[in-house]
């Protein structure tokens, strides 16, 4: 242990130890548990931990003591409910944070989020990036220090999403290409530098932005519940895509699984970054939305924002009409070879695709029935991403993973 204080009342240590002792190996997936939703009465807890009742009171007496959740012992019953009602859990929202920062072709964002996937604060967004990580990233991890400045809470770890697959176990940015920075950069060491000569406390960790939007959706989202999720998504360039399989993110031997980006939907299609032609990466990202709307990108919104307001705001214009059904057919074959593939139980889609999922989704979902083996036997939920910058919110469960492996990390 370090020189840190331990933030429990005074005497009370000997009586948390001795009762840690009994559900320690408990502490980690209660937490869990509390922090994505799935316990939110003790009595739940004692069910899905499969331990007594005394236990996990007393577990999540400890993870309260830690200053990790709130224990509420006298919660009002439901109306028509008979018998004492269980006590209520919910994450601490005056606890500790982890800094999040997210980093995409049209600038950067950072915040501090809370347990339970909770947004504390976030600094204004920068829309200019320089082509050297290192000042980015410095910029970035600046951003949040001031926030914590003035939040005056306590940070335990800091994540962060960036547009590239990232070759593990290194954290190298391998294709940054709507970023302009180096191939191969060694992002999460970058960061990781930046972090530590803020003088923050806790680890540093970096991943895929979509692979973070999928771990955000499956345990607060769009996605909960799902067994085996898929995700596609396209934010300001390029499309991403991320498989959760039974529960756990799935990046493959080295990080770089599911580049759904090169998956051809349109083999005389538009030339693409890797090579080929045709790919979800040129073929259904907001700018061949707009190209396939005959709109000329303009300066004064992201791509995004542009592709997203024409669908909301011009549906009655026909070339919009036309880019919609031109974008979600392709869209839908991608998925329909995914899910030949995958098997998902759930497909979410975020960034512009929720939006022309919210447009079209009797054809986008017909496509892909029509198009999949799978999808015939009874369709595979597609659901639009529910949270908002959940890249963000990923890049905040890397840098809370530790804590919910061992929440007694939080005293070292």
């Amino acid at each position: 242990m370090s020189g840190k204080a331990d933030p429990r009342p005074a005497g009370e240590g000997t009586t948390s130890r001795t009762r840690l002792d009994r559900g320690r190996g408990a502490l980690g997936p209660a937490l869990e548990l509390v922090h994505t939703g799935r316990a939110p009465t003790r009595a739940v807890l004692t069910a899905e931990l499969g331990v007594t009742r005394a236990t996990a009171g007393a577990v999540a007496a400890e993870l309260e003591a830690l200053g990790l959740i709130r224990v509420d012992a006298r919660p009002g019953a439901a109306a028509g409910s008979q018998g004492r009602p269980s006590h209520r859990l919910s994450v601490a929202e005056d606890g500790p944070v982890t800094l999040a920062a997210q980093v995409h072709a049209d600038g950067f964002r950072a915040a501090l989020v809370g347990l339970g996937g909770r947004i504390v604060a976030t600094a204004p967004g920068c829309e200019v990036i320089d082509a050297d990580p290192a000042k980015v990233l410095g910029s970035v991890v600046a951003a949040g220090a001031g926030l914590l400045r003035e939040t005056g809470r306590r940070c335990v770890g800091a994540g962060l999403a960036v547009p590239s697959a990232m070759a593990e176990p290194e954290g190298l940015a391998l294709n940054p290409m709507h970023l302009a920075w180096p191939e191969g950069a060694p992002v999460r060491e970058i960061f990781a530098e930046q972090v530590r000569a803020a003088g923050l406390d806790g680890p540093a960790f970096a991943g895929n932005d979509v692979n973070l939007a999928a771990l955000a959706e499956h345990r607060h989202g769009a996605g909960r519940g799902a067994r085996d999720l898929l995700c596609v998504a396209t934010g300001h360039r390029g499309v991403g895509g991320a498989l959760v399989l039974d529960g756990r993110l799935h990046t493959g031997s080295s990080g770089l699984a599911l580049e759904v980006g090169h998956v051809a939907v349109n083999p005389g299609g538009r030339p693409c970054h890797c090579g080929s032609r045709g790919c979800l990466d040129v073929e259904a990202d907001p700018l061949a939305f707009l190209t396939a709307a005959g709109r000329e990108p303009g300066p004064e919104m992201s791509l995004l924002k542009q592709a997203g307001t024409l669908i909301r705001e011009h549906d009655d214009d026909p070339a919009v009409r036309s880019a919609v059904a031109t974008l979600v057919d392709r869209l839908g074959l991608g998925l329909a070879g995914l899910v030949n593939i995958l098997n998902p139980d759930r497909i979410i889609l975020g960034g512009l695709h929720g939006t022309l999922l919210d447009a079209a989704p009797d054809r986008l979902r017909a496509v892909v029935a029509d198009r999949s083996l799978w999808g015939r036997s009874g369709g595979v939920p597609i659901l639009a991403c529910a949270l908002d910058h959940n890249s963000l919110v990923g890049a905040a469960e890397l840098a809370w993973q530790p804590v919910l492996d061992d929440p007694l990390v939080i005293l070292a």
